[in-house]
């Protein structure tokens, strides 16, 4: 699984060959350091570990500050394991972006969504409400409605989809097009919205 890390830029639009407006996402992918290379031999398995953004030293610890000085690098935010990667690299080696994507590949790009707070039932599970507010309804429009039975089971079983927190947890967006890969700026527009805000870290894999 070939992928890059990088961070969410923000929204723009492109003209395609048909003229159509499209809209997409500017990602700057890398350029990502291997701060571990792990085989068959030493691990069981083959990956890539790759590292992005920069992180203050006296912020890292000293696990870490030895992990990535062992790869002769500088302290990363990011440290993200890509599992069967094609790419022939060594510890300390760099991965840009036009080495793991070119204009058409499909991709999935994997984010934390913007949070949303405590929210009601309605935005949260998309309830629809009561409707009709005649017939003596009375401010129950986005209410939850009934959450249990009567006197059996007496309870209200788990997974019971009721207000609560919404929004910042782990988003996957797949099958999401390539539309042009810039090397000498770091830069990759994919087709649709990535989760995420402006300057949140977003994961690129194929």
């Amino acid at each position: 699984m070939n992928g890059i890390i990088g961070k969410k830029v923000g929204m723009t639009s492109i003209f395609d060959d048909a003229g159509r407006n499209v809209a997409c996402t500017v990602i700057e992918a890398g350029p990502c350091v291997v701060t571990q290379v792990k085989t068959d031999d030493t691990d069981q398995y083959n990956a890539l570990q790759l590292a992005y953004g920069e992180r203050k030293e006296k912020k890292t610890s000293k696990q870490l500050a030895g992990h990535f000085k062992a790869a002769d690098t500088t302290p990363k935010t990011d440290v993200i394991e890509f599992r069967d990667m094609n790419l022939s690299k060594a510890l300390g080696d760099t991965v840009t972006v036009d080495e793991v994507f070119v204009e058409g590949d499909l991709c999935a790009a994997v984010g934390t969504s913007k949070g949303k707070g405590f929210q009601g039932v309605v935005k949260r599970h998309n309830f629809k409400g009561v409707n009709d507010a005649t017939h003596g309804q009375h401010n129950r429009q986005r209410a939850p409605g009934s959450i249990g039975a009567a006197s059996y089971p007496a309870r209200v079983f788990k997974g019971m989809r009721m207000a609560g927190r919404d929004g910042g947890g782990r988003v996957t967006i797949k099958n999401l097009r390539v539309l042009k890969v810039f090397p000498d700026r770091n830069l990759i527009l994919v087709k649709g919205a990535v989760p995420g805000p402006k300057g949140g870290t977003v994961i690129l894999h194929k």
